[in-house]
Parts: C-alpha cells; sequence; structure tokens
C-alpha cells in the first residue's frame, strides 16, 4: 500500500529491528503524530490465548489516570431513584423502556452505555444493536452493576474508564490517550492498563502476551520490549 510523505517521514524515524523501552516509544510516538489533528495513542497486545476457548478468554475495564481526552457520551439504562443518581453524576443520557425503544430504531450516538442489574432483562434484546458496537453491557467489563453503584460508575467512564477484550485474532487493543498529552501522563495511563492485563490473565500455561506495539492514529507502529512493557506500574 502506497504511503504519504508524512508518514514516510515518521516511520523512517523508527528502526523496526528493535524494540524500544516503554518509556522511549512513548517519546518516539510524540515525535511521529504529526498530523493536523490531536491523534488518539493506542496499544496493541498480540497474545498467545486461544480465543476459541472460554477459559481463555480475558476481558476487564481500568479507569486511566489522566482519562482519554475526549467528552465521553454515557448512556444509562435504569429507573427511579437510580436514574436520578446517573443523571447527577453527568450521564448524557438515562432512560428504561423509553431509551431501549430509542436504540432498537437505531440510536447509538454513545461511547458507553451501563445498565442496573435489574434492567438487563429488557437490555438483553438490544444485543443485536449493541454488541456488534462493543457497547452492550456486560458485568465482566463492569458496566451492568447494583443500583447504588450507578453514580461511581458513571463517574468513572466520564473520567476515562476504558474497556477491554480479546478479539477472534488474540488481540487486545486500548486508547491510552491523546497524543498532545504529556509523556509522563501517558506513562501513567499504559502502567495503568498493563496492571489490569496482568490481573485479569487467564490461569493457562504458555506464552500470555507475544508482542506489544504503540501506535498513534495516522502514525506507524513502534514495537516495545515485552518484558519491560510487561512489568509496568503505577507510581
Amino acid at each position: 500500500m502506497k504511503r504519504g510523505k508524512r508518514f514516510t517521514e515518521a516511520a523512517e524515524k523508527i528502526d523496526s529491528t528493535r524494540s524500544y523501552t516503554p518509556e522511549e516509544g512513548l517519546v518516539l510516538l510524540k515525535e511521529t503524530a504529526t498530523a493536523k489533528f490531536d491523534e488518539t495513542v493506542e496499544m496493541h497486545l498480540l497474545t498467545g490465548l486461544d480465543p476459541r476457548h472460554a477459559e481463555q478468554q480475558i476481558r476487564g475495564s481500568t479507569v486511566l489516570p489522566h482519562g482519554l481526552g475526549r467528552e465521553m457520551r454515557i448512556a444509562v439504562f435504569t429507573e427511579g431513584e437510580p436514574a436520578r443518581e446517573a443523571q447527577e453524576a453527568g450521564a448524557d443520557f438515562v432512560g428504561g423502556d423509553d431509551l431501549i425503544k430509542e436504540v432498537e430504531d437505531g440510536f447509538t450516538d454513545f461511547d458507553v452505555a451501563i445498565a442496573t442489574r435489574e434492567m438487563m432483562g429488557r437490555v438483553g434484546k438490544l444485543g443485536r444493536v449493541l454488541g456488534p458496537r462493543g457497547l452492550m453491557p456486560n458485568p465482566r467489563s463492569g458496566t451492568v452493576v447494583a443500583p447504588e453503584d450507578i453514580g461511581r460508575t458513571v463517574n468513572e467512564a466520564k473520567r476515562g474508564r476504558v474497556e477491554f477484550r480479546l478479539d477472534r485474532l488474540a488481540n487486545i487493543h486500548v486508547p491510552l490517550g491523546k497524543a498532545s498529552f504529556e509523556t509522563d501522563k501517558l506513562r501513567d495511563n499504559m502502567a495503568t492498563f498493563i496492571e489490569a492485563i496482568n490481573e485479569a490473565r487467564p490461569d493457562t500455561k504458555g506464552s500470555f502476551i507475544r508482542s506489544v506495539t504503540l501506535t498513534s492514529t495516522m502514525g506507524p507502529a513502534i514495537g516495545l520490549d515485552v518484558n519491560q512493557a510487561m512489568a509496568m506500574k503505577t507510581t
């Protein structure tokens, strides 16, 4: 595939034969994120897991300490007092059967969907709409909660809660923020994500993470040293 001049010049700064430390990779990423907009920083993990086996699935969420650098639109499926708490916490769309009907009709203009446990019997039918978009509330990702936890969950989603899961090719992808973030803030977000991944590791033998790659939205891939990346800790 033919690449543009900007991408080619950025790629020339990267030595594809070596693995960078996480800190080196972040510095290099900021140098190569030269698009005219504030690019998203992404981390991609290739695992040694087999997505065909349920016991090797991995799914979870974590709150990035410095957020994602953009306003998150939150939809909450609930009623009564939890609905009031969701609105006070900053949810953008809150409702029961009325919101369910809107989504059935095609409304998906939000980034995160949260539901109280009692609503899931009704929300379950939205799987065909929300599932393909990665928006379906799920207990394993922390988006199906008890009514008393709705305010905290909405607040976390607004602050920069990210969900991660194994895809069918055994990869995990997650955004870490914006290229305009200070390097230390990107490092904090990365370390928080790595700790969550290590905590969610299935009890399986063999290689867990085979490669770790950093990219920006329009930038070239930067390979990181797997051992150093997976040993990152929050400070």
